[in-house]
């Protein structure tokens, strides 16, 4: 009988008490980026949920993903872009200009981590089971030129273009632009722009100054003040790895972090230099918003972009401007 008592006491504290866990990072800067700190203080809030993580950092996303897909890991820190393939409902936060402001990217993440939403932030892809833990804002996204005369799409026409190889949204604005598409990966794109291998990107202001992005603007470039897109991070885990509950913790956790999350994105945003910034004609911008809208519709309808999300971040912009073209169609 006390034989038959210690094995059910060693198989129930067996069941209760994990090992560490393993979480791929991904930051440019490694250790010492903005994003891995941030790991860094879910990791250690994480020991309150009876989580001990071990984090890995990378400087390389493709191999950081690899290395989750693998089993290297059991959770990862990514671009959404990145991230999507695993849950398409909060990658789609970074959809073709769906997020105009940071106003509205804050209210769709919040959204997107609210628990009434806990079902779509589980999937399953080939028979593994994964779960978005937290969403992080990194920033709009906004093209950067070497020349600031291409200031429209025809100007725009035959010149070369960075985008990340992985992402279908922008190898379709990229061939809808007539842009010479350069396949890139996010540790590439801006050293292509700065030594001249490519005329255009398009980038959030984390990125201006650890790329060293002045140096391909040089004197005569310059930054369109047109968001073509919306970039945020997921931590994606296999919940079957972590305690049970784990999710729900972690992302009440991430929505208490938003505000100093957009904190930070309006002070990078406010320290690129005002020469850079360039203002676009009212005309100009309507063009560019149908233009994205036809593409979003498009990729929503081949299932890459999510339609409940899609719906939502409808609602958000016209919240915020009524009177745009949009609010008055359907499609969306």
């Amino acid at each position: 009988m006390k034989k038959g008592i210690l094995i059910t006491a060693i198989t129930i504290f067996s069941t209760t008490v994990q090992g560490k866990v393993d979480v791929c990072v991904f930051d440019l800067l490694g250790k010492s980026g903005e994003a891995y700190k941030s790991v860094e203080e879910w990791a250690l809030a994480a020991k309150a949920w009876n989580a001990d993580l071990n984090l890995i950092p990378y400087q390389d996303e493709a191999k950081a993903q690899n290395d989750f897909d693998t089993g290297r890991c059991d959770g990862v820190a990514m671009t959404s872009m990145r991230a999507r393939k695993y849950n398409k409902f909060a990658g789609s936060i970074d959809a073709l200009g769906a997020v105009t402001n940071n106003s509205i990217a804050q209210k769709a993440i919040t959204y997107a981590l609210d628990p009434r939403n806990k079902h779509r932030l589980v999937t399953k892809l080939n028979g593994d089971e994964f779960e978005v833990a937290a969403i992080a804002q990194i920033g709009l996204a906004y093209v950067y030129v070497r020349d600031k005369t291409i200031n429209t799409i025809e100007k725009g026409k035959g010149k070369k273009f960075a985008y990340l190889h992985y992402d279908q949204a922008q190898k379709m604005i990229v061939e809808r632009l007539e842009l010479v598409g350069v396949p890139s990966e996010i540790s590439d794109f801006a050293k292509k722009f700065n030594n001249g291998q490519v005329d255009v990107i398009a980038a959030p202001a984390y990125a201006y100054k650890p790329l060293e992005i002045s140096k391909g603007l040089g004197s005569n470039g310059a930054i369109f003040d047109f968001p073509v897109i919306n970039l945020t991070a997921d931590i994606i885990l296999r919940p079957n790895k972590f305690p049970k509950g784990f999710g729900l913790k972690s992302r009440a956790w991430a929505i208490k972090q938003l505000p100093k999350n957009f904190s930070t994105i309006a002070r990078l945003e406010a320290d690129i230099p005002a020469k850079y910034k360039q203002a676009l004609s009212s005309e100009d911008r309507h063009r560019y918003q149908k233009m994205m809208r036809d593409g979003r519709i498009e990729l929503t309808q081949l299932g890459v972009y999510d339609p409940v999300m899609m719906r939502v971040l409808k609602r958000a912009r016209c919240a915020v401007e009524r009177t745009n073209f949009e609010c008055s169609l359907s499609g969306e």
